[in-house]
């Protein structure tokens, strides 16, 4: 089994606990980030809908980067 395809299980099961649980997930908040030169891109899917890809991300302050240089950080 690929990595893409084990981590698109653990989002299912992941959505199955946060629906027993009564804690929903703000779908439209998550998203996805792919590193590496030869990554795959794969699809993503949560809650029927497919998570939006992004290429840099801020959280807490921190500008991230899928390819990790600081320069986004430090214009």
């Amino acid at each position: 089994m690929q990595d893409c395809d084990i981590l698109q299980k653990d989002l299912v099961s992941l959505q199955k606990w946060s629906e027993d649980w009564q804690m929903q997930f703000n779908v439209d908040k998550c998203k996805v980030m792919h590193f590496g030169k030869h990554n795959p891109e794969f699809k993503y899917i949560m809650a029927n809908t497919q998570l939006v890809t992004v290429h840099e991300e801020k959280d807490l302050g921190i500008l991230i980067s899928d390819d990790l240089k600081p320069s986004a950080q430090y214009p």
